[in-house]
């Protein structure tokens, strides 16, 4: 799954009238998840929205089959939540990675019916649609992937926001092998989208990994100006330099930058950024 991918906002979701939820999910969006699953907790009555955003609270603390549980209950009582579907196949996904050989098969084919249902619910949940191709993309044929799949949706985003697409057919061209072609996908997202920070890096990575050193360092350079304050611009650079190991001591100087930024969920986890601290000896 989409690990860059990783988390969504709560505040995407419908609002809760709740005090205790308000408070718990501003404490949720500062990655303060013991806090946030507390006061839910004590709440005396969980709603669909309560109840998600706990599940939330447990998929970020790791506890995926609480997470998924919570999630199930939330469902019972909103079953055509968009976002809430999504979640729940990425609890699904999580707990397949981790299951013996006997239980991955079928919670796998959940995350798959999950994620296909919140893209039928919401077609235009970005999120949803990621986290779908990367399925058919990692997925074998038996558990619903397969490059076909991959390629029809990549169209149907292509069809819908064009930049996005692009990069959707650029991650189907590189795990075809075809790396030309995937380079010329993520340029052209790039090329579409000039602002959106997240494409620059998607090539800045990319061209690191195929030796096109210059020009990657280049494009790290044109994210951390247009958002100078962005956690993932520094993250990205962090990880791109330690896997190549060069520049180490700036990864370590953008690491500790990462450490001291208001992180939110669709952030790295601080957990990571301090492995990698480690790893370079810090």
């Amino acid at each position: 799954m989409r690990t860059c991918i990783l988390a969504f906002l709560a505040a995407l979701n419908l609002p809760a009238a709740t005090p205790e939820w308000t408070r718990a999910n501003n404490l949720y969006l500062q990655t303060e998840y013991q806090q946030s699953l507390a006061i839910l907790q004590a709440a005396p009555e969980k709603d669909a929205a309560a109840l998600q955003l706990t599940g939330q609270n447990f998929f970020m603390l790791g506890e995926y089959k609480k997470a998924s549980d919570s999630f199930e209950k939330a469902a019972a009582l909103d079953p055509n939540n968009a976002k809430l579907t999504h979640w729940m196949g990425r609890a699904y996904g999580r707990r397949a990675e981790t299951a013996n050989p006997f239980s991955a098969p079928g919670l796998a084919s959940k995350t798959r019916q999950m994620f296909e249902k919140a893209v039928e619910l919401d077609p235009t949940d970005k999120d949803a649609l990621g986290d779908l191709l990367d399925y058919y993309l990692d997925a074998p044929g038996f558990l619903g992937g397969g490059m076909h799949k991959a390629e029809m949706l990549a169209q149907m985003i292509l069809k819908e926001d064009p930049a996005e697409g692009h990069y959707a057919q650029g991650l189907v061209a590189d795990k075809q092998k075809e790396y030309a072609t995937a380079e010329q996908q993520f340029r052209r997202a790039v090329e579409l989208g000039p602002r959106q920070v997240g494409h620059i890096l998607v090539l800045a990575r990319y061209l690191a990994n195929h030796d096109h050193v210059k020009e990657s360092d280049a494009l790290f350079e044109q994210a951390a100006r247009m958002a100078p304050n962005n956690p993932r611009v520094m993250f990205d650079r962090a990880a791109t330099y330690i896997r190549e190991k060069r520049d180490l001591d700036t990864a370590r100087k953008l690491l500790e930058q990462y450490l001291e930024a208001p992180l939110t969920p669709e952030d790295p986890p601080r957990q990571r950024a301090m492995a990698m601290l480690k790893q370079l000896g810090s």
